[in-house]
């Protein structure tokens, strides 16, 4: 991190650019990008009743807070990338030189992460949440003015969805704003209307090449607005209490898809899906879980349940006793965005899950030289020592799979296997993985993924 220090062009608390300096750097990227025809972001962060905490703590506590949350940000980005304070407890990361708009999402999600982490401050042990918008270029403006501003409208949406989220901006007329138009009534009304849907990504097995599973993916369709991506929704739900019956949908609609498939004598892999931290602390899961498969007549064993380690610490007393009565079902059971959160290593031997899947923000720089690489390594060797699947997520280049692959990670998903499809488009290969040419005979080379992989 940058040493304090007094310059007219930094800040003096945290040392990180001050606004005067962000600027200058932000319509250097615009130039930058403009002539290499990249893309930048910029991330516009707010600290959830900083001033409530100042009140309680005081500001002591408050000034050494805001200068951990700077050293955490600067750690959660590139070398190349700016951190910046612009006043209060307001932050701007500007991301220069994106390939994809989808990886400032990653990158948000990242930063999330790291916030979520609690703080030792003078002895007390804090946590913050935070509200975060982001704002793209060139979609969302050519000046840094415009940028900085359309990412605080951004992060003010944020604000409203719940609490430690994110936002992009959108211009567009009439946008919808699920806070405004009665957000809890707009859900219910898709849970009553049918305007959920599930959306399925494959799993690859990198060793034969063959779709050895498939996550569930959320979709909500309105019939006015379109689609609503669940970042937007999710929080939301999770706000006003509808997490749990969408997750119920979620759960018997899988379910019922796959033994449709299997019914159809189609190859149906195991399939995969979320489960909130509400879903895992209700006392009625497992029962509604038993009760779920018994109706669809589907085998345990081709479900999976992820759950990602914020939500296994959160219930890190009582976590393995709940886990086992979910083995005891019979499904399996997979560690989602492994990495990102609170990980424990001495719980990791105690969990009895079967996958350990590494998040996808590891994924996306392993083949250059950062710090993502041995991490990755270490990862995949730590799952390989426990005897569990070991699935890289977001897997968007050949160079990607083909380290994952050279480093024995078993499985891999992302945009370079397959985009989330509807079932019947996703059925369609499932089909070919059951003919006489079945899937994997386009992989059979010893090292596959030097001759391509035929993506759909």
């Amino acid at each position: 991190m940058t040493p304090m220090c007094e310059s007219a062009q930094h800040d003096i608390l945290t040392g990180l650019p001050n606004r005067m300096l962000l600027k200058d750097r932000l319509n250097q990227a615009i130039s930058i990008s403009h002539r290499n025809r990249t893309q930048l972001a910029v991330l516009l962060l707010d600290l959830d009743h900083f001033k409530h905490l100042n009140t309680s703590w005081g500001y002591t506590v408050g000034d050494k807070l805001l200068q951990s949350v700077a050293e955490r940000l600067v750690a959660s980005v590139r070398s190349s990338d700016t951190v910046s304070r612009i006043g209060g407890d307001k932050f701007v990361v500007l991301l220069s030189e994106l390939r994809h708009v989808g990886d400032a999402g990653i990158n948000a999600k990242k930063i999330l992460s790291k916030l979520a982490e609690s703080f030792s401050i003078n002895h007390h042990r804090l946590h913050v949440t935070v509200s975060l918008g982001v704002s793209t270029y060139p979609q969302d403006g050519d000046k840094a003015e415009i940028l900085i501003e359309h990412a605080e409208k951004a992060m003010c949406q944020a604000k409203k969805a719940g609490i430690h989220t994110y936002h992009f901006f959108t211009n567009a007329p009439n946008h919808r704003d699920l806070n405004i138009q009665s957000p809890e009534g707009q859900l219910r009304v898709a849970l009553e209307c049918d305007q959920f849907a599930l959306h399925y990504q494959p799993k690859i097995n990198l060793a034969t090449g063959v779709i050895s599973g498939a996550e569930a993916l959320l979709r909500w369709f309105h019939p006015n607005w379109g689609l609503i991506p669940p970042a937007e929704f999710l929080p939301i739900a999770e706000s006003c209490g509808l997490i749990m019956p969408i997750g119920r949908w979620v759960l018997k609609e899988a379910c019922r898809q796959l033994q449709q498939w299997l019914d159809a004598g189609l190859l149906g892999p195991p399939v995969a899906i979320n489960v909130s931290a509400l879903e895992f602390g209700n006392p009625g899961f497992v029962e509604n879980l038993r009760d779920t498969l018994i109706d669809t007549g589907l085998e345990p064993s081709y479900l999976e349940l992820e759950l990602t380690e914020t939500v296994l610490m959160q219930f890190a007393g009582s976590g393995v006793s709940a886990l086992g009565a979910l083995k005891s079902v019979g499904v399996r059971l997979a560690i989602d965005d492994f990495g990102t959160g609170y990980s424990s290593l001495s719980y990791l031997k105690r969990f009895p899950f079967d996958s350990l899947k590494i998040d996808q923000s590891f994924i996306h720089d392993i083949t250059s030289r950062t710090d993502d690489a041995p991490i990755l390594r270490a990862a995949i060797a730590i799952a390989i020592g426990l005897r569990k699947c070991v699935v890289a997520e977001g897997v968007e280049t050949a160079e990607q799979a083909g380290f994952l692959q050279d480093h024995e990670c078993d499985e891999a998903q992302g945009y370079y296997f397959g985009k989330p499809v509807a079932p019947d488009e996703f059925a369609k290969f499932l089909g070919k993985s059951t003919g006489d040419n079945p899937r994997h005979a386009t992989f059979g080379a010893p090292r596959p993924l030097d001759v391509g992989i035929s993506r759909f």
